[in-house]
């Protein structure tokens, strides 16, 4: 019951933290940049707090609150297909092609680069 709670309230912090966002989109751009940063952010996240639970820093109640809770709700796979689909209906393949790429390249990168945020974390401690 208590990794319940613990995905709850994370999931709780990360969608409301999507919630504002999904309100980030300037009107230079023509991404959806509020997705592509929450969705990148996430995997840094990700990978910094994985690299930590796997060297054994954090109890593995932190993976229910935060990888399974806050980077579920924060990180949205389901808009980013809706997004993708809505590129392809309106035939605007040069930008679905690119955030796409940008949405795989980056979102890998950050995980990487939370990992080595993580290894240089621990070395302090």
């Amino acid at each position: 019951m208590q990794k319940v709670l613990l995905v709850f309230l994370g999931g709780g912090l990360g969608s409301c933290l999507r919630y504002f966002f999904s309100k980030l989109n300037p009107f230079w751009s023509f991404l959806p940049l509020g997705t592509l940063l929450a969705n990148i952010l996430s995997c840094l996240v990700v990978g910094f707090v994985a690299y930590l639970l796997e060297k054994h820093f954090f109890k593995h109640d932190i993976r229910s609150l935060v990888l399974v809770g806050f980077c579920g709700g924060f990180s949205t796979f389901s808009t980013f297909a809706n997004e993708i689909l809505t590129f392809f209906k309106q035939e605007n393949f040069l930008e679905m092609g690119f955030y796409l790429f940008l949405s795989i390249v980056l979102g890998n990168l950050f995980l990487v680069l939370g990992m080595v945020l993580a290894k240089y974390f621990l070395a302090f401690f």
